[in-house]
């Protein structure tokens, strides 16, 4: 009977460790991997070590910190990409902040106000030029807290429902949705500053979004309704429309995302699923 029990727990997901950024004998034997340690960014392409330096994540408290406003903004991508995972980690945000866990990365769009011949107010319309015309490196933009990096993929939304301009217009930007595709039902998130549990199952073209325990989101990214999703915001002609309804890159990086909020995560573990 205890033996049954065990093999229970294994197959229904991770068994959170008492102390975070560790894991217990148990997720060990099922394929468990930290990608955090708690003291370094082992394993992540750190931004501070890039050219030039980013400034917009750092270590804090055994956690990985968004950083609010920063010179140079970019998400924080792992050096490992994964095809079907599951991935928990434990998350928190600061009040009237915003930020997300990204997967599925199809593209990147660095973004600069020197790169357009004339300024594009919409931020899908200037995604999307750059992706069509204009390709620019990282190292080749200054640090003077306009350039952005936006990394076209599915994202876990983190963020404070109760204050946040983008969740009071939508549920489908609440917490743990799949973002502006899917709303998440049957849970919500901790008070603002509290340490929140999030996990993500990829099998193919279906995913789970869970929060604190309670699966919110169960959807497949081929569903009518999804591609309706991303055509309103982007549109069918979107290179972004078309990446992330074809999905031609099957793996991709876990992601971070700075949305120019204070968030925190810690206990990110991963492992590789069938």
């Amino acid at each position: 009977m205890k033996s049954t029990l065990c093999t229970l727990a294994l197959l229904a997901g991770p068994l959170f460790a008492a102390e975070p950024n560790t894991l217990t004998p148990a997720e060990s034997a099922a394929g468990w991997k930290l990608l955090f340690d708690g003291k370094t960014l082992k394993g992540w392409i750190d931004p501070a070590k890039q050219t030039p330096p980013g400034d917009s994540f750092r270590i804090e408290d055994g956690a990985i910190a968004s950083v609010a406003h920063p010179k140079f903004r970019e998400d924080m991508l792992t050096t490992e990409k994964f095809t079907n995972f599951e991935l928990s980690f434990e998350w928190k945000i600061s009040p009237g902040g915003n930020s997300g866990v990204k997967y599925l990365v199809q593209d990147a769009a660095v973004i600069h106000p020197s790169l357009f011949p004339t300024a594009i107010p919409k931020f899908e319309d200037r995604v999307d030029y750059l992706l069509k015309n204009k390709r620019a490196k990282r190292s080749s933009l200054p640090s003077d807290g306009k350039v952005e990096i936006y990394q076209v993929a599915y994202e876990y939304q983190v963020i404070d429902n109760t204050a946040h301009a983008d969740a009071k217009r939508s549920q489908k930007s609440w917490a743990g949705a799949l973002y502006q595709l899917v709303e998440p039902q049957g849970a919500g998130p901790k008070l603002v500053g509290e340490w929140n549990e999030g996990r993500i199952v990829v099998r193919g073209n279906r995913v789970e979004h869970w929060l604190n325990g309670v699966k919110v989101v169960d959807a497949s990214l081929d569903d009518p309704a999804v591609a309706a999703g991303l055509a309103k915001r982007w549109t069918t002609k979107s290179p972004v429309y078309e990446l992330l309804t074809k999905r031609p890159h099957a793996a991709g990086p876990i992601v971070l995302q700075n949305h120019n909020d204070a968030a925190w995560y810690r206990s990110l573990k991963i492992r590789r699923i069938l």
